[in-house]
């Protein structure tokens, strides 16, 4: 069964348009509840959101699927999405969702799904739950008593506080470190400064006023201006920006620079390594992980394995073959000794730590290697032509491939939600780089 609602983190789309309205919220929920639903034991599942506008009215919407089909609904108000595949699994629930679109704008908004073991659908199982909606769902209905009922958890912000805070390492404290944390004005608004305070630490917090409108809106991951500039302006230790569900993070050492995904994964794994708590001998991360990341493992000892992007493909590879640290680049970040899914507090506890045993600042800690030059370019094409089948793609990216040689390495896809043809680029020679990927995109573009 193939997949055309479900993406590559869920279903997401602008609010109120298909497919992100009501109806097709009402029906996800209905087709979710069928596939939950197991046995005669009662069934629980519960519902995490953001602090976007449109929540309300797809959180309504999925409790009435849900019920509609037998099935109790406990909703959690604003958390982290890691939140909720902890309490999936905490509660022994069902199944878990996340109403949030991450970084995107308020406008758009997303449902992403967890089992009962906290991790995140497989695809064959959003296949499933995509051909239950496509095939009626009438005749599963519960009968009228046997509907189920929808509270709500109110102390579930508060377990998942203790829970992130049991991450940081008992022996030590956040005492003396000064830390600005930006939460977007999205899901962690309230759990993140509180994590951080209760651990000792001065906290500067912005971003932590949501109106519904306002989530990601020149705060947060994707626009750390704001948390670079507070760091410098308080002389904070660390700067802590998460996006707008808190999946995922980006960090600002103390002199303001930015600090991504592939560092981070370069600390944990090597400190990790070095307390004899790595497993799998490495870390797992997308192809889109920078070279300089893959040399750096290398020159410890320790390997890199690459998956597709997409963070639920990245915890998949670490789950089959062993892996305790993976992410990606723009900041997931999964440790799986204590989480299921990116978590950016999480993650950002352990580099603190380790600001607190090295006594080093974060400039020095957070930068264990070069990047390589790295350039990412799109090129649009006409749906239903494929470009990248035609031969004078291939010529060039072969090419490219050979001028590169041992120095880098091209990695040329498809889009997987628009009619785009990624094309990146990076090795040693940053303009031998840019050089080369001009010329696949000129002939992408003359084949589209």
């Amino acid at each position: 069964m193939s997949r055309k609602l479900f993406g590559t983190d869920g279903v997401r789309g602008r609010a109120n348009q298909p497919p992100m309205t009501a109806e097709t919220a009402l029906l996800l929920g209905m087709a979710a509840g069928r596939y939950f639903r197991n046995g005669e034991a009662p069934h629980r599942v519960v519902i995490g959101k953001d602090t976007r506008l449109s929540g309300y009215m797809i959180e309504t919407a999925l409790m009435s699927g849900f019920v509609s089909m037998g099935v109790d609904v406990y909703t959690l108000g604003p958390v982290p999405t890691p939140a909720v595949g902890m309490l999936t699994r905490s509660l022994r629930a069902d199944a878990g969702v996340m109403i949030s679109a991450s970084h995107n704008p308020y406008y758009d908004n997303g449902i992403k799904f967890f089992g009962p073991d906290g991790y995140k659908l497989s695809d064959q199982a959003e296949a499933t739950i995509e051909a239950y909606m496509a095939n009626g769902l009438s005749k599963h209905l519960a009968g009228d008593r046997e509907l189920g009922r929808a509270n709500r958890l109110e102390d579930g912000r508060a377990r998942y506080i203790e829970f992130a805070k049991a991450s940081f390492p008992r022996e030590l404290t956040l005492d003396g470190l000064k830390v600005v944390v930006d939460c977007a004005n999205g899901a962690a608004y309230r759990t993140a400064p509180l994590i951080l305070w209760e651990l000792g630490a001065d906290v500067i917090e912005i971003g932590t006023t949501p109106n519904g409108l306002n989530i990601n809106d020149g705060v947060g991951s994707t626009s750390p201006e704001e948390c670079q500039r507070a760091v410098l302006e308080h002389g904070a230790d660390l700067g802590i920006a998460l996006d707008g569900d808190a999946d995922r993070l980006h960090l600002i050492d103390e002199k303001g620079q930015t600090v991504d995904g592939d560092q981070l994964m370069a600390l944990v794994a090597t400190s990790w390594a070095q307390e004899g708590r790595l497993l799998g001998g490495g870390l797992v991360a997308t192809v889109m992980s920078n070279l300089g990341l893959e040399k750096r493992l290398e020159a410890d000892g320790l390997k890199l394995v690459r998956t597709k992007v997409g963070d639920r493909y990245v915890v998949e590879e670490m789950r089959r073959s062993g892996f305790n640290v993976g992410g990606e680049q723009s900041g997931h970040i999964v440790l799986s000794d204590f989480v299921t899914t990116g978590d950016g507090c999480v993650a950002a506890l352990q580099v603190l730590a380790e600001l607190i045993r090295t006594g080093r600042p974060a400039s020095e800690v957070c930068n264990l290697f070069d990047p390589y030059p790295q350039l990412l370019k799109n090129v649009r094409f006409e749906e239903g032509s494929a470009p990248l089948e035609t031969e004078q793609v291939r010529a060039a990216i072969a090419a490219g491939e050979e001028r590169l040689g041992g120095t880098g390495r091209l990695l040329i896809r498809k889009s997987g939600t628009e009619p785009l043809i990624r094309v990146m680029g990076e090795g040693e020679n940053a303009a031998l780089v840019e050089e080369i990927v001009d010329e696949i995109c000129g002939a992408v573009e003359r084949a589209a």
